[in-house]
């Protein structure tokens, strides 16, 4: 069964292709290539995030109070309309990272955040993520706002399968056809050529990692995917005003 409680510290990194190549084929010593990986091929992840009408959840999430959260549907690739996908709900407090997610078919994840109506338990689902997540709909009205797929290298450690690393590019969005069977178009989120490198650890990270990350002269950065994507859209409605003003 695929876990569905996750508590860890997460760092992130950007770093250009020629950065990426070098650090990863330096990690191969120590870790090992997630199963859909094999063979160096990508594996696609695709989401769509929920908020309120007036964005309230990414709002306060920039604004990196001491806890923030977020509700997202995730799958792998492009599902079918009754392939089982993943209801996620994740929280932040203090730098932990709090992640419980449940299995669920796609139409029954739709619905069930559309009306708050917890769907009739299976037994794929996780009883107890299905009652928090029925709590946390409770407590707002949230649409689906934004669609955000990308391409995914994931490592795990040899002697530590605690510790995670994923690679991320070919970031892209879109705010229309917020469906996921609607397929993977969307624009860019970064420039091409461009990686996210995320550490996932449940404690501190080992001293190989840390003394590696200084010798490629690689440094921790704050990076959320729904975040630059909201201040990308922001920023579109901002000059495009302008533009009618001029």
């Amino acid at each position: 069964m695929a876990i569905e409680v996750f508590n860890r510290y997460e760092s992130k990194y950007l770093m250009d292709s020629k950065a990426f190549y070098t650090i990863y084929n330096d990690l191969l010593a120590y870790m090992e290539l997630d199963k859909y990986n094999k063979d160096d091929k990508f594996y696609a992840i695709s989401n769509i995030y929920f908020d309120t009408e007036h964005d309230s959840l990414i709002r306060n999430s920039l604004a990196k109070p001491k806890y923030r959260e977020k509700l997202r549907i995730r799958a792998y690739g492009i599902p079918e309309k009754d392939a089982k996908i993943y209801l996620e709900l994740k929280k932040k407090v203090f730098g932990l990272v709090n992640k419980r997610r449940t299995a669920l078919k796609l139409n029954e994840a739709y619905e069930f955040v559309r009306s708050g109506i917890e769907p009739e338990l299976q037994p794929y689902m996780n009883k107890q993520v299905i009652q928090e997540i029925k709590y946390f709909l409770g407590r707002y009205e949230l649409q689906p706002k934004v669609y955000l797929t990308y391409d995914r290298i994931a490592m795990f450690g040899k002697e530590n399968r605690d510790l995670r690393i994923t690679f991320d590019t070919n970031i892209r969005s879109r705010r229309y056809d917020l469906k996921l069977e609607d397929g993977d178009h969307g624009e860019q989120l970064l420039c091409r050529g461009q990686w996210l490198m995320e550490v996932k650890a449940e404690k501190t990270v080992p001293a190989w990692l840390s003394r590696m990350l200084s010798e490629h002269q690689i440094f921790r950065t704050s990076f959320s995917k729904y975040g630059n994507e909201y201040k990308k859209m922001r920023m579109n409605e901002n000059l495009a005003k302008e533009m009618v003003w001029l």
